[in-house]
């Protein structure tokens, strides 16, 4: 579904039963060199971040019910303003905190994996967001799956230094 403004958020759960992906449309964010500021050797989230993540929060409010658990996956489509040139990686965090700030999930921790796109601009700057479970990497053993590493040494003895 495309947005007409950059003040709409949407959010339409997935058709399965079993799993809940939610599609919100905000506004572009600014950039991580404007959403903080630092104060002595304090960092601050800046006016222009409070600003647009009170503007989330405002377009989320009542869409958003209990905040997601558990490992999540997010594709992030950002459609800036111009033509100017931007670096991709300097969105998701004002976009990541300010999801977290309107309960969408308890922390932006939970997210694993995250794919972002930079589009070319087509009218009005928006950022589409995609959220959906991920099931957790299995690569760590945890106390109920046994390691694949043998700790079985080969039963020789390890010789002693002699003095």
């Amino acid at each position: 579904m495309m947005a007409e403004s950059g003040d709409s958020a949407l959010s339409f759960p997935h058709r399965s039963a079993k799993v809940a992906n939610l599609h919100f449309v905000l506004p572009f964010p600014p950039s991580v060199n404007r959403y903080y500021r630092h104060v002595g050797y304090r960092t601050l989230l800046s006016r222009e971040g409070r600003e647009y993540r009170k503007r989330v929060c405002s377009l989320l409010a009542r869409r958003v019910g209990q905040p997601l658990q558990g490992h999540l996956e997010v594709q992030l489509d950002l459609f800036p303003p111009d033509r100017r040139r931007r670096d991709f990686d300097n969105f998701q965090k004002g976009i990541w905190d300010s999801l977290q700030h309107a309960g969408v999930y308890a922390d932006d921790s939970q997210i694993k994996r995250a794919v972002i796109e930079m589009h070319a601009p087509d009218g009005e700057g928006r950022a589409e967001i995609s959220i959906q479970p991920r099931e957790p990497c299995n690569s760590v053993p945890t106390n109920n799956q046994p390691s694949t590493r043998s700790t079985r040494t080969s039963g020789k003895k390890k010789p002693t230094r002699s003095s």
